[in-house]
């Protein structure tokens, strides 16, 4: 999470029930993006699609994040955080009420695009609110606070699911029905929310915090924000993108193919067990944004790569040995090192970026992300269905750890050629 400008003053005094209502609404809108994490292999024998239907129906999320990000992504800033959280909030429910009545494939996808939407609009606007309510000297905590809820959600939605499918009944319905009281609840929440943008403030001197950070909003109407990387970072910038998306692709393939893997492979039909691999992804991902927080900046990203290059050695070792413990293992170094590759991302976003251009620069970090997390997944699928989950796992595991290596590499030629230079001087 990187740093951003000075909070607004609220209306009225921000409360912890207040903190904790917006951390809730922003758990639960992410929760609900995994919940089908761990469904996904009764959907596809209750509907008969195959492992490549999966892998979209997986893919189609990242077109509704990243079409709300573009789009989206400064409308608290106009209307204000708890209209936008109180959106998200419904969409979320939306997208639950598609999943529990669904009846055939289409109605899948739907309901995954419409959960990406709803994932776009809670992060800025959650974020940006946590930051708002808090005193100056806590910005720190409300940023971590941010993170726990968010990569918090991710982790506990799949877990929850995977929990009462495998343990109550009626698997593809009762996560969703839970899904929808939380959501009932998180609204309530909001109720003890006060507003932090001032209606009187103009639209260009509000402080905005999209997929978090900042930027300032020019104009009355929300609209599209053009990709952009300015000249002086997009070294750093394509770097931390591509390590952190070869670590978004491993978490894409995890969470899509996790549940196959397990039943295909090791022949564990356990949908608990799909949820907490998942779970573990996700949750050494916000350590990882912790951990970049406190590396020297020039060991971040090295180490990053590195633990990518481990990741999907690990993985790849799980499929061919056909063992479950380095599958954990896998998941558990590939968060760590995709949180610590995003956390550098956006600290060099942060401090090579001025205000005005950060969002634009932001929305085109997770822009790459989100295309990298989505597009191998269905190439996954692609080669699923071409040849068996295990060729495709180590196909996609070795190319993952080419481009991670290759990313280390020029870290290391980029760090040489200074050094080089001021021998010939000597």
């Amino acid at each position: 999470m990187p740093s951003a400008p000075p909070a607004l003053p609220s209306p009225t005094p921000a409360t912890p029930l207040a903190r904790a209502a917006v951390a809730l609404a922003f758990w639960v809108t992410m929760a609900g993006t995994t919940v089908p994490t761990p469904l996904y292999p009764i959907y596809q024998q209750a509907f008969g699609f195959s492992p490549l239907m999966v892998t979209v129906t997986f893919a189609v999320y990242a077109v509704g994040v990243v079409a709300g990000l573009l789009t989206l992504g400064r409308l608290s800033d106009r209307i204000g955080r708890r209209p936008v959280m109180a959106g998200a909030l419904l969409l979320a429910a939306a997208a639950a009420g598609l999943f529990e009545a669904a009846s055939a494939l289409p109605w899948l996808l739907v309901a995954r695009v419409v959960s990406g939407l709803a994932a776009a609009l809670i992060t800025g606007a959650a974020t940006a609110a946590l930051l708002d309510l808090a005193p100056p000297e806590r910005r720190l905590r409300a940023q971590t606070l941010a993170l726990a809820a968010n990569m918090g959600g991710l982790a506990g939605g799949t877990l929850l699911s995977g929990a009462l499918a495998e343990w109550a009944g009626s698997p593809l319905r009762l996560p969703w029905t839970v899904m929808l009281a939380l959501t009932a609840a998180a609204l309530l929440g909001l109720l003890a929310v006060p507003e932090s943008v001032p209606r009187n403030t103009p639209a260009t001197t509000r402080a905005t915090t999209s997929a978090a950070t900042a930027t300032t909003a020019p104009g009355p109407r929300p609209g599209f924000q053009p990709l952009h990387v300015p000249a002086g970072i997009r070294p750093a910038f394509l770097r931390a993108a591509l390590s952190a998306g070869s670590g978004f692709a491993v978490l894409g393939v995890l969470t899509s193919v996790s549940g196959l893997f397990l039943a295909t492979v090791l022949g564990l039909h356990h949908h608990a067990l799909t949820g907490l691999v998942v779970c573990l992804a996700f949750a050494a991902t916000a350590v990882g944004q912790l951990l970049a927080r406190v590396l020297p900046g020039p060991r971040a990203l090295p180490a990053a790569c590195t633990g990518l290059v481990l990741a999907a050695a690990l993985i790849a070792t799980a499929l061919l040995t056909e063992s479950l413990a380095p599958l954990l293992l896998g998941a558990c170094v590939n968060g760590l090192a995709t949180g610590t590759a995003v956390g550098t991302g956006l600290g060099a976003i942060n401090g090579g970026v001025e205000p005005q251009g950060r969002g634009a620069a932001v929305s085109t970090f997770f822009a790459v992300l989100y295309a990298m997390l989505s597009v191998p997944v269905v190439g996954v699928g692609v080669l699923i269905r071409t040849t068996d989950l295990r060729t495709a796992g180590v196909v996609f595991s070795a190319l993952v750890a080419l481009l991670a290596f290759g990313v280390a590499a020029g870290l290391t030629g980029r760090r040489r050629r200074p050094t080089a230079a001021l021998a010939e001087e000597a």
